[in-house]
């Protein structure tokens, strides 16, 4: 049975007069009054002293006020907090039943099994997140490129690459743009002065790409040059080559700085990342075992821990 609370000014509620209109739908109304109870009939909730007042029951299980007042945010309108607020009681109200309905009829072993899971999983949840306080105070996020480097280089089977790797540097020109030939020039010296030029320049540029000392795949490459494919990328993709390449919507000039190829040892810069996370997940670790070797360790000293054992 769901029992609900009732408005006192039943006149001036609008979910009270459809109530009394609507009488085939009872059970939407009646929560809908209550939702309307909760925001804005007799009393704002804001300013409801008696947010802690029941809502709804089903058997022994009350819903408070205070349980859908996280569900409400400012601005929302009347309508918006009524349907919100009856939505949920209907649904609440719907899990609780058919959990009362599944303690009746699942058998005995199953509802044993059940609560076996449950408790386990809260106790995991419980130790995980004191663990995770502990390491949070304690440990140290701090990983040297000295530590990275000496795991790279006992691990480097470890990191193959599994797509081909580029630096590159490029530019992507309008179909007419008339300084081209100045601006390949500049793009395959790349000294200083070069550099400044092309910056000056680059607002003329549709797009461009000047920090060639970051690695990048290949198929990150395509996407910004359509011209390279799968199939032509090994003409492309190759260590110093400067290529030309045009397409519908414009020129695409571009300087390959460097290359490592499928089935290559990634270079340290590129997994850098992805070492110092493994180096923190290792030490996290190793600290989550000495801290419950110790947790037991004081235990038993302090008589708080014992293991019984039959006498042989």
């Amino acid at each position: 049975m769901i029992a609900v609370t009732t408005c006192e000014t039943i006149d001036n509620c609008y979910f009270c007069g459809m109530f009394l209109k609507n009488k085939n739908q009872i059970i939407f109304t009646i929560t809908g009054l209550v939702a309307l109870l909760f925001f804005a009939s007799c009393n704002s909730i804001i300013n409801d002293k008696q947010n802690d007042a029941p809502l709804a029951r089903v058997g022994e299980n009350y819903l408070y006020k205070n349980d859908v007042l996280p569900l409400l945010y400012d601005g929302i309108t009347k309508q918006d907090s009524a349907s919100v607020v009856t939505n949920y009681i209907n649904n609440w109200a719907s899990k609780q039943l058919l959990l009362s309905k599944a303690k009746i009829n699942l058998p005995e072993e199953k509802l044993s099994e059940f609560n076996a899971l449950v408790a386990e999983y809260k106790t995991d949840l419980y130790t995980r997140a004191y663990k995770d306080a502990l390491v949070g105070q304690a440990g140290d996020s701090t990983v040297t490129k000295s530590e990275m480097r000496s795991f790279y280089q006992n691990e480097k089977d470890n990191f193959r690459l599994k797509e081909r790797l580029v630096r590159i540097r490029f530019v992507h020109l309008p179909q007419q743009f008339l300084n081209k030939k100045s601006v390949v020039e500049k793009l395959k010296r790349f000294n200083a002065k070069d550099v400044t030029y092309l910056d000056s320049i680059g607002v003329q540029f549709k797009k461009l790409n000047f920090n060639d000392s970051i690695w990048v795949t290949a198929s990150r490459v395509m996407e910004e040059i359509p011209p390279i494919t799968i199939e032509n990328q090994d003409k492309y993709l190759k260590n110093s080559q400067f290529f030309e390449l045009k397409d519908a919507l414009g020129v695409y000039l571009a300087k390959v700085v460097d290359v490592r190829k499928i089935n290559d040892i990634a270079p340290l810069p590129y997994i850098e990342s992805t070492i110092k996370q493994v180096l923190l997940n290792r030490r996290k670790l190793d600290y989550i075992r000495r801290l419950e070797t110790e947790i037991i360790d004081e235990a038993i000293k302090e008589n708080e821990f014992e293991v019984f054992t039959k006498d042989e």
